[in-house]
């Protein structure tokens, strides 16, 4: 069956009715009349020729046909709302300043190379990006976005997560040269670890389902992951190392994974905003571009060191 412009237009008038739960409603929220509305259901009905909606002076209610066939013009009238706000962001070119914090080494080896990327595609949207380990105040400093690798502490704040990044736990072939490879979980409770302050001395491994944890203890501590690494490549303990940053140090061969049949506990990464700030179109931009770009990144890290 052929379907003109004007069913078109009769489908998703007919969506708009179900959703807002009457035919006056419907109305309002479009901008026709109240009578247009109803013509459009009534021709609609007579086409296809079955009875969509079920009318009473006071309520309507979906058929069973009419009930399959609202999804079908929920998702077309969906379409075309998508396809107008896209036309409305091209001609809006987004601008204005975006305040950003995030800790030093995902701001280095992922969030500089995203906006990098960003910026070419939106030049006229400042940044100022601030690289911190500390958990900055947001609302005190006046941030719109802080990446941050724990849920929300603060209530009164808002979060998308936009990403679970792999780990892994990693020694230097000289640390393992002089104390040892372990080779079994209670082996590394007896090992010496590089200490994340911002993090807990906890180390959660899976395998098969199951979960095993135990805490850890070195005599170097630092609350810069950067510095982590660094120590643990010099050969001073072990640590549960971000696999983006590992990697090319194992493909270098100045990191070695231990205990490659489980699985270390990934790190969730959140976009932090204050309340309200989704509002603001260049800040949503740069959400669902962050997001996108973990997902492309990880995918490709993943597929790499399997």
């Amino acid at each position: 069956m052929d379907i003109s412009f004007e069913q078109l237009k009769s489908m998703v008038v007919f969506s708009h009715v179900v959703e807002q739960g009457s035919f006056s409603a419907a109305a309002k929220h479009i901008g026709l009349s109240r009578a247009v509305v109803s013509y459009h259901i009534k021709k609609l009905e007579r086409q296809l020729g079955i009875t969509l909606l079920n009318r009473s002076t006071r309520s309507i209610a979906l058929t069973e046909a009419g009930s399959d066939y609202y999804q079908r013009c929920r998702i077309i009238a969906q379409q075309a709302s998508a396809a107008n706000q896209q036309i409305e962001n091209i001609k809006n070119e987004p601008e204005g300043l975006l305040k950003i914090t995030c800790p030093v080494s995902v701001g280095l080896h992922t969030i500089v190379p995203a906006l990098d990327k960003f910026r070419k595609i939106y030049p006229k949207i400042e940044l100022d990006l601030m690289l911190t380990d500390e958990v900055v105040n947001i609302v005190k400093e006046g941030i719109d976005l802080a990446i941050r690798g724990a849920p929300l502490s603060d209530s009164g704040l808002q979060a998308r997560k936009l990403a679970v990044l792999a780990t892994c736990i990693c020694g230097s072939p000289a640390y393992f040269q002089q104390y040892g490879r372990p080779e079994q979980l209670n082996e590394l409770s007896q090992h010496h670890w590089i200490i994340y302050k911002l993090t807990s001395n906890k180390i959660t491994l899976e395998k098969a389902g199951r979960s095993y944890s135990f805490e850890v203890k070195g005599t170097i501590a630092t609350n810069n992951a950067t510095a982590r690494t660094a120590f643990v490549e010099g050969g001073h303990g072990l640590a549960r190392i971000p696999m983006y940053d590992a990697w090319p140090k194992i493909k270098a061969g100045r990191l070695q994974t231990i205990l490659d049949d489980y699985q270390a506990k990934p790190i969730d990464v959140y976009g932090v905003f204050p309340p309200g700030a989704a509002t603001s179109k260049k800040l949503r931009l740069l959400i669902d571009f962050l997001k996108q770009y973990f997902d492309q990144q990880q995918a490709s890290l993943v597929a790499t060191y399997r």
